[in-house]
């Protein structure tokens, strides 16, 4: 690895910032620090002579946007947080079959270090603030804190795993004896049988986001719109959520970056696509495997009709699904020789199955089921699940990515979003699978409204209305900090190559190395770079190790209240709305 072409990519995205006199390393306290003053674009001001009345903006965009820019709408301040993955591995990169590290407490009820399917694939939550500074500071420190206590182990730092055993030798998660803890791994042991092992270490970021409270009484009233502020609210947010199904294509464009994956991911099946070299399949105008029909794009669930046209229709669609029975999954069976295989065998066990890039989300009470939460209080926020995990960036993911997701969604609320039909969903879906495999084709063309259309002119269609977002999010600071991500984005539309996932394959090409090669070498510079840094805060690092022993004393708790037998159990949550 080049770590000074690496080093220079931090720079210009803002991921790690050094002196004042932008240096990359450290703050003068020896502190690693992101991003505030690197990389300035040009002012607003000459952003918006420049550019602004070049912007075509729809009729019900530009009557959205231009009440809010003429108001004092907050949209500066929404809540941001990141659910980041990463494998366990050993140190001579497979995946680890060591038990969850004993110092990272509960995997049960540690509310910043989990696990998601197997006991080797870690998962980092942050809580959600305000500034995009916080939340990367967090997602750093959780980071830090976890190598630190990991026994000659490494994290793998790409979306598309590597030196994957065979399926069986794949460790599900484990969360102890309890109910939920058992019924926890029994859902990943239904997953396994469903859709492979291997398939479920796929890795990626996910980004959570709400607008700030205050933002909505306003906008209803801006809007003219009566009625219950929760519908109201649901309302917008699914008409987000539908548009981002509808340009969403868009993310894996500018952030995907897994174009390339090691053969033992795939070993055994007939892929079409071509070698690298012996160790590397790759699509060599591929954006996001990870997305693609190879990965979270699951094909098993492509009859499921879930609506994002109104709230009750997103919660009786899902609970259909959980409870109308899949004829593949009752061959698997459900306890087989008195050994759960599944939870049941409907087309989804839990509601957390339905793959999507995007979900309504509101935070669920104790025991509550995720319908059950939205039914009750309206969604919360949105779950952004397309991004790729960055592999030059140490947490994963930048500042950048986070500003320019941020103004895009919020594009996504103002941008006109008529009901979803049939037709519409599966262009959608056809537009994602493409992207992901052949974005930066020249020759590739998207489909909108059945007709077809150049990347690159849509893309630009999308960026100019973003960026007047971003304008809108910076003059709350009299920063540019929000446009300048997006120009580095926009960027990235008119020069392909300089996209993650086109550099990643250069990189691979100049090295003349396997994907593995490449990224077991970067895998251990992270972990040499969160071993370089100052310490954790003292504050820091009593809040981490506070939450480790809670979460185990929690789950002790949890064990010792236990009652019923596990099939009582089940039985209760499945009888439950």
């Amino acid at each position: 690895m080049d770590w000074k072409r690496q080093s220079a990519y931090y720079l210009q995205n803002g991921a790690i910032a050094g002196f004042h006199d932008q240096r990359i390393g450290f703050t003068s306290t020896g502190r690693h620090a992101y991003d505030k003053t690197a990389g300035r674009s040009a002012s607003i001001a000459r952003q918006q002579q420049t550019r602004g009345k070049k912007i075509k903006l729809s009729q019900g965009f530009d009557n959205r946007y231009s009440s809010l820019a003429n108001g004092k709408e907050p949209l500066a301040g929404g809540r941001k947080g990141i659910e980041k993955e990463s494998l366990r591995l050993d140190m001579q990169g497979y995946l680890s079959r060591e038990p969850h590290p004993t110092g990272l407490g509960s995997a049960l009820s540690n509310r910043f270090i989990t696990t998601d399917f197997s006991e080797a694939l870690l998962e980092f939550v942050t809580p959600a603030y305000s500034n995009t500074w916080e939340a990367l500071q967090f997602l750093c420190d959780v980071h830090q804190f976890t190598y630190e206590r990991l026994q000659d182990e490494l994290l793998w730092i790409a979306s598309m795993p590597c030196r994957i055993p065979p399926d069986a030798e794949i460790p599900l998660a484990r969360y102890g004896k309890s109910n939920v803890g058992q019924m926890k791994t029994i859902y990943r042991r239904g997953l396994g049988f469903r859709y492979g092992r291997h398939m479920q270490t796929i890795a990626g970021v996910h980004f959570n986001y709400s607008l700030p409270e205050e933002f909505w009484p306003r906008y209803q009233e801006l809007l003219g719109e009566r009625g219950e502020q929760q519908e109201f609210r649901s309302d917008q947010y699914l008409g987000l959520i539908r548009n981002f199904r509808r340009f969403g294509w868009i993310v894996l464009y500018l952030f995907g970056a897994s174009p390339a994956m090691c053969k033992s991911f795939g070993a055994g099946s007939d892929l079409d696509m071509p070698s690298l070299n012996a160790e590397t399949w790759y699509q060599p105008y591929g954006t996001s495997l990870r997305m693609s029909d190879l990965g979270y794009s699951n094909q098993n669930q492509s009859r499921l009709n879930i609506s994002l046209n109104s709230l009750d229709e997103y919660i009786q669609d899902l609970s259909s699904a959980i409870k109308t029975p899949e004829p593949d999954y009752e061959e698997i069976g459900v306890k087989v020789d008195g050994k759960y295989r599944q939870l049941s065998t409907s087309s989804l066990q839990i509601e957390n199955e339905y793959y999507s890039p995007v979900r309504p989300k509101r935070v669920a009470s104790s025991g509550e089921r995720p319908t059950a939460a939205l039914r009750r209080g309206g969604i919360e926020y949105v779950e952004i699940r397309s991004l790729d995990i960055n592999i030059d960036d140490p947490a994963g993911v930048n500042q950048n990515t986070m500003r320019f997701i941020e103004a895009f969604l919020i594009y996504c609320l103002l941008e006109d979003s008529p009901p979803l039909d049939e037709a519409a969903c599966v262009e959608a879906s056809r537009n994602q699978a493409l992207t992901a495999r052949q974005g930066r084709d020249p020759d590739f063309r998207l489909h909108r409204g059945g007709a077809e259309v150049a990347l690159a002119t849509w893309a630009n269609e999308i960026l100019d209305k973003v960026t007047a977002v971003a304008e809108l999010v910076d003059r709350a600071d009299g920063s540019d900090r929000y446009t300048h991500a997006v120009q580095i984005q926009r960027n990235l539309v008119s020069e392909p190559m300089a996209t993650p996932s086109a550099r990643l394959l250069e990189e691979l090409k100049a090295a003349q190395c396997g994907f593995f090669d490449y990224a077991i070498e970067v895998s251990r510079g992270h972990r040499d770079y969160f071993a370089s840094i100052t310490p954790l805060s003292s504050d820091r690092l009593k809040e981490f190790e506070r939450e480790a022993s809670r979460s185990i004393e929690e789950q002790l708790e949890i064990e010792a209240r236990d009652n019923i037998s596990l099939d009582e159990y089940l039985a209760n949550y499945f009888s439950s709305d």
